[in-house]
C-alpha cells in the first residue's frame, strides 16, 4: 500500500503520493475528484514512470483554504508543488478539471513542463456541449450534497463538513471565463488530447484545439508529423474518458515515448 505524503504550499497541507519508477508524470484529478476516484490507471502508469498523484485545494486529503479555486491558482499550487519537491520539470497528465489546470500550468510555466495529456479538456467556455452551458446556471449546492462524491468527501476530508464550500467554489469554478485561444496557439508543449466522441467538450472545439497546436495536417508528404495528437474514444461520455485504461495507456506510452506509427513511405 502505497503512504501519502503532505506538501506545504501556498498555504495549505497538499496531500500527494508517489508510485512507480522512471521519468516524472505527474498526475492531476478531475472535480469532486481524488487520487482513489481516479481508478486504475496511475497505478498502470507507474508501471513505466514515476508517478506523483497529488489532490487539489478541497480535494480528497488536501485542507481547504480561504481562497476561490480557479484554474490560474490550482496551476500555480502544481508549481509549487514542484518546487517544494525539486522537480524541474515532468510530464503531465489531467483529466477534466485537472486538464484545464494542466493547460494553464504550461500555458503559465512552460519550462516545468516536458509534455502535457489533457483528457476532457477545453480552452474557452464555449467549447462546452449546449447542454452543459445551460446547466451551469442552474447548479446549486443542495444538488450535489446527496451525490455519491459527497459521502466520498466526508470520508477524506480534513473537515469533514466542509463539502458545501467546497461546491460553491466549484459552481464558481464553472462560471469563470475561459478564454485562453491566444495562450494555446503560443504553445510550445507538446500536447496530447483526448476526448471522448460523446465528451462534455464538442468534437468541433476539441478539433479547433488540436489545430491550434498545429495538427491536422496531411502526413505522407514528407514533412514531420506535429508534435501534438489527437485521440477520440468512442462510445465514449465525460465521466466514462478516465474508467477505459488500457485505451488511455495505448494513446499516453508512444506520445511519452516518441513514437509514431509508420506508413507506406518511412
Amino acid at each position: 500500500m502505497i503512504k501519502g505524503k503532505y506538501a506545504n504550499l501556498n498555504g495549505m497541507k497538499m496531500y500527494y503520493e508517489v508510485s512507480g519508477q522512471g521519468d516524472p508524470l505527474i498526475v492531476l484529478h478531475g472535480a469532486y475528484m481524488n487520487i482513489i476516484s481516479m481508478g486504475e490507471i496511475i497505478p498502470k502508469l507507474a508501471r513505466t514512470h514515476k508517478v506523483y498523484a497529488l489532490e487539489f485545494q478541497g480535494h480528497g486529503r488536501t485542507n481547504d483554504i480561504d481562497r476561490p479555486i480557479t484554474y490560474p491558482n490550482l496551476a500555480e499550487d502544481v508549481a509549487a508543488f514542484m518546487d517544494v519537491l525539486s522537480l524541474k520539470k515532468a510530464d503531465v497528465f489531467g483529466y477534466s478539471v485537472g486538464a484545464e489546470v494542466g493547460l494553464q500550468l504550461a500555458i503559465r510555466h512552460q519550462e516545468k513542463v516536458n509534455k502535457l495529456i489533457a483528457a476532457s479538456a477545453a480552452y474557452d467556455l464555449e467549447g462546452w456541449q449546449p447542454e452543459y452551458k445551460a446547466a451551469i446556471p442552474q447548479m446549486t449546492v443542495e444538488m450535489m450534497v446527496n451525490m455519491p462524491f459527497a459521502e466520498d468527501y466526508r470520508k477524506l476530508a480534513p473537515n469533514p463538513e466542509g463539502f458545501p464550500a467546497l461546491v460553491e467554489k466549484m459552481i464558481a469554478l464553472e462560471k469563470e471565463p475561459m478564454t485562453w485561444e491566444e495562450d494555446v496557439k503560443k504553445l510550445k508543449t507538446p500536447v496530447l488530447i483526448i476526448a471522448g466522441d460523446a465528451d462534455v467538450a464538442t468534437l468541433e472545439h476539441t478539433i479547433t484545439m488540436f489545430r491550434l497546436l498545429g495538427g491536422g495536417v496531411m502526413g505522407d508528404m514528407g514533412k514531420h508529423l506535429p508534435d501534438s495528437r489527437l485521440a477520440i474514444m468512442p462510445a465514449t461520455s465525460h465521466t466514462a474518458v478516465i474508467t477505459q485504461t488500457d485505451l488511455l495507456i495505448a494513446f499516453i506510452e508512444p506520445f511519452l515515448k516518441g513514437e509514431t506509427p509508420k506508413g507506406f513511405f518511412e
